[in-house]
């Protein structure tokens, strides 16, 4: 067990966290980043990024790793560990880890973003990155012309189905219900929608893929009225059956939202308490893009840099 002790701990390596560091760190003060449960977060999981500004095509791997060693080159420690409690009732701020860890600090940057939910199915997690994805704005572009399936019936299923919709040949709809949950205007628009067909009633049973090249070939579906079971032919599936901020460790903390994403005062990264900030998908419900969380890593660093010169 360690004691770590630093001016400023941000807690997330994605793309909030690790631009926090870049900009905290070129202040002059002393920053620590705690990995998380997934360094490099969720962009790790896009095979190929394409709308971050200054790269034409980047995978999200290489491009998270240039952002980490850019952090550490400019002296941010980094750690690989996960934060599992955390006291901000005084300051210094006290974050304990899994491996028993502490961690100390003048002020914190929560950036531990948002995780897709997902189906929990093998064949999801085996083609993930190979035409499986929880995100439309970020890999519908590779299926231009192509097949795909949209799963889930809220909200942002519909918008991925109509965004995917301007991109792709056809795109399914598979809905476990017989009517969609999502806005009504939005509804109106999917089934008025030529190009989206929805398969009401049906479950995912497997995702059908290749190894050589790995790839999704298909979607096994079945009816929960009728309990027929069919296959699909199609090249990508998009899981969207919402997205949960990675919050459970701030309850009782920090104030959230209903949906459980951190509250911060308006256009800055300040929560209810002086000291702590938030950035990226953690406080973000609605965008939900690298490039937009890494500003709001910038506007986190920023304002803890002004706090931490008041002091």
């Amino acid at each position: 067990m360690a004691l770590h002790t630093t001016d400023l701990l941000i807690l997330g390596s994605g793309p909030a966290g690790y631009t926090a560091g870049i900009y905290a760190a070129r202040a002059g003060i002393s920053v620590m980043i705690v990995s998380g449960n997934q360094e490099g977060g969720q962009l790790t999981m896009t095979s190929s990024v394409e709308n971050f500004p200054g790269f034409g095509e980047i995978s999200g791997y290489e491009l998270m790793d240039k952002m980490k060693q850019q952090a550490i080159n400019l002296g941010v420690s980094f750690v690989n560990d996960y934060i599992v409690e955390v006291d901000f009732s005084n300051r210094p701020f006290v974050c304990s880890s899994e491996n028993g860890h502490s961690y100390k600090a003048k002020a914190v940057i929560v950036a531990t973003g948002a995780s897709a939910r997902w189906l929990g199915l093998p064949s999801e997690k085996e083609f993930l990155g190979y035409g499986v994805s929880a995100c439309a704005t970020c890999d519908g572009f590779f299926y231009r012309g192509r097949t795909v399936a949209v799963i889930g019936g809220g909200n942002s299923a519909v918008c991925e189905a109509l965004y995917l919709s301007t991109l792709a040949d056809k795109v399914v709809l598979v809905h476990r219900r017989d009517s969609l949950r999502a806005d009504k205007i939005l509804q109106d628009r999917v089934l008025s929608n030529k190009k989206i067909v929805v398969e009401w009633n049906s479950v995912v049973e497997e995702i059908l893929g290749q190894n050589e090249p790995k790839k999704v070939t298909g979607l096994k579906i079945r009816n929960v009225e009728t309990d027929v079971v069919k296959n699909i032919d199609l090249d990508g599936v998009f899981v969207a059956v919402g997205h949960k901020p990675n919050t459970d460790i701030f309850k009782g903390n920090l104030i959230l939202d209903d949906k459980g994403y951190i509250v911060t005062h308006e256009n800055s990264s300040i929560t209810d308490i002086e000291g702590v900030f938030a950035a990226g998908d953690v406080k973000d419900p609605k965008y939900k893009q690298a490039v937009i969380s890494a500003g709001s890593g910038a506007m986190a660093a920023m304002d803890a840099v002004e706090f931490l010169d008041a002091e």
